[in-house]
């Protein structure tokens, strides 16, 4: 497992998830677990993509986020224990870690220096949810569409030093992510082609100018 937060684990600490994690397989459309079930563990997405959101009574779908390889996910429940707070779909056929809950805490409670290097997983996502928070409060649609994709392209910020060009995300995920209007996403992903930013695909956007596109988040 690569990403930021893992490789800046303590050699203790790394090889104790790694031993004590458990291989899983889903297929494509299968769900990982539900909002309100009692949490199991703590994830690492090996291969494919999971998609996390919310559903409201009515059924309409929030996309918050789409976790890929070297992402870990689930670490909120491991600290209080609560119900899970979101549902975790597979988006494609994914290959993931999970390290059971009972064990983890097990970990912990040998060697409890080790709940600080867990925070900073938590903490590096909160960073990320004020951030945006404060974009869909503030920013204009193109600048929120520009930031996300810059996001997603970083991994959300596990990836150290690198950055994705090929995005496996359409239109109407965007909208969902971002709560903007496919119609709105379509324009903003228009304006940003038009700047040189990126390149509509089937499916996919291609980041051609990550520069360029760190301006059109900025407004400059």
């Amino acid at each position: 497992m690569a990403g930021s937060w893992f490789a800046g684990l303590p050699a203790t600490f790394a090889d104790a998830l790694l031993t004590q994690a458990e291989p899983m397989s889903l297929a494509a459309g299968q769900r990982l677990f539900a909002r309100g079930e009692a949490p199991d563990g703590l994830y690492g997405v090996l291969r494919g993509v999971i998609r996390v959101t919310a559903i409201t009574a009515s059924g309409q779908e929030a996309l918050l986020a789409m976790l890929e390889p070297p992402q870990w996910f689930g670490e909120i429940a491991v600290f209080d224990g609560a119900p899970r707070t979101h549902d975790a779909w597979a988006q494609e056929d994914c290959e993931l870690l999970r390290i059971p809950q009972a064990t983890l805490l097990a970990e912990l409670a040998e060697r409890p220096q080790h709940w600080r290097d867990l925070g900073l997983l938590m903490t590096q996502k909160l960073r990320l949810t004020f951030a945006s928070v404060e974009e869909l409060a503030l920013l204009p649609p193109t600048r929120r569409v520009a930031g996300r994709l810059l996001l997603m392209a970083e991994g959300y910020g596990t990836w150290a030093g690198r950055s994705k060009r090929v995005l496996q995300v359409s239109q109407e995920q965007l909208g969902l992510m971002l709560a903007l209007s496919r119609q709105t996403v379509n324009q903003s992903l228009r304006e940003l082609e038009t700047r040189g930013c990126i390149q509509r695909n089937r499916a996919s956007i291609e980041l051609l100018d990550a520069q360029r596109l760190r301006c059109a988040r900025d407004g400059l």
